[in-house]
């Protein structure tokens, strides 16, 4: 390996660029087979109750596997930049590429992509990622061991606790809450789900308000970094500030969603309880047995052979009077 055009040798080989994240897929693929098994069960349903069964099933595991995929996305809050920038330290290579910082509730990613891709014979298509479990020092202090080029170093340096902006707290308390309140939401959402599936299904709605509440709370707790000063970052000529990205716009959403179905599910069920229940196929089953009358019946006297029935006449008779 030799020096070309300044970008000096000991650096090591660039990860490969970031494709989709696991967790997310594997929340994906789980909720699409839960999906799957339960659509199954569509064909024994009769007449128009199947397609109200599928759009249930279809819109319960939509607003399930959101609340769980938003826990681990990195586009809450989003800022991206293109300019011309040094590339790695000790050298004078300058180059032109688009920057962008994306933040989620476990840490953040930082993306270099040039424009074009290849220049000094090298592919510039970086993602790294920096999550605060606790801080990112450590992570932090691999990514100039591994000589990073310098506009990731940069950023990854504001949310350090040695920084004058201070990023690191507001950032990492918000979103911790955002995701309890998350997780809570989740929990919620799977109790309005049972309670669907039994004859209390104003409770039900209940939940899916409460559902939406706890969304809700999440963005709102995610929403305090923006209360504090903003910290400016500067690459080369240009700067750019965090602005809300998909995965707030995708909550909200979701939350509005939830609130609707719960208020639905109210007024339907105080205006036509009888039908909001035969819809749902609950409390159907103890109706029919209370309006069945069983008729006449006869004993097969071939099983009944030594067997002595008392008379039931008396005791009857007795009863009445």
């Amino acid at each position: 390996m030799t020096f070309y055009d300044d970008i000096y040798p000991f650096y090591h080989q660039q990860r490969t660029s970031f494709i989709f994240s696991g967790s997310l897929l594997t929340i994906i693929l789980v909720f699409l087979v839960l999906s799957v098994s339960l659509l199954l069960i569509l064909p024994g349903i009769r007449g128009k109750s199947r397609l109200f069964w599928m759009f249930r099933i279809i819109i319960s595991l939509f607003i399930g596997g959101v609340i769980v995929a938003l826990n681990f996305t990195s586009d809450w809050a989003e800022a991206r930049m293109t300019t011309n920038a040094t590339y790695k330290s000790f050298s004078n290579a300058v180059v032109n590429a688009e920057i962008g910082l994306h933040v989620g509730l476990y840490g953040i990613n930082v993306t270099l992509k040039g424009n074009p891709v290849v220049q000094f014979n090298e592919t510039i298509d970086y993602n790294e990622m920096f999550s605060w479990h606790d801080t990112i020092e450590e992570e932090y202090e691999e990514a100039l061991e591994k000589g990073l080029p310098n506009p990731i170093l940069y950023i990854a340096e504001k949310f350090t606790l040695s920084s004058p902006c201070g990023l690191i707290f507001q950032y990492r308390y918000s979103g911790r809450y955002a995701s309890a309140t998350l997780w809570t939401a989740f929990c919620c959402w799977m109790l309005a789900n049972i309670l669907f599936s039994m004859p209390v299904i104003l409770y039900a709605a209940y939940m899916m308000m409460a559902t939406a509440a706890f969304i809700f709370f999440s963005m709102a707790s995610f929403s305090t970094i923006m209360n504090v000063p903003q910290c400016v970052f500067s690459i080369g000529t240009d700067s750019f500030e965090t602005e809300y990205s998909h995965s707030f716009w995708l909550a909200l959403a979701t939350g509005v969603l939830c609130t609707i179905i719960g208020i639905l599910v109210m007024m339907f069920n105080f205006l036509m309880p009888e039908k909001m229940k035969e819809a749902f196929s609950v409390g159907v089953d103890s109706c029919e047995d209370d309006d069945f009358s069983h008729g006449e019946g006869y004993l097969n006297s071939v099983f009944l052979d030594g067997v002595t029935i008392p008379p039931l006449t008396s005791a009857v008779t007795a009863e009445h009077i």
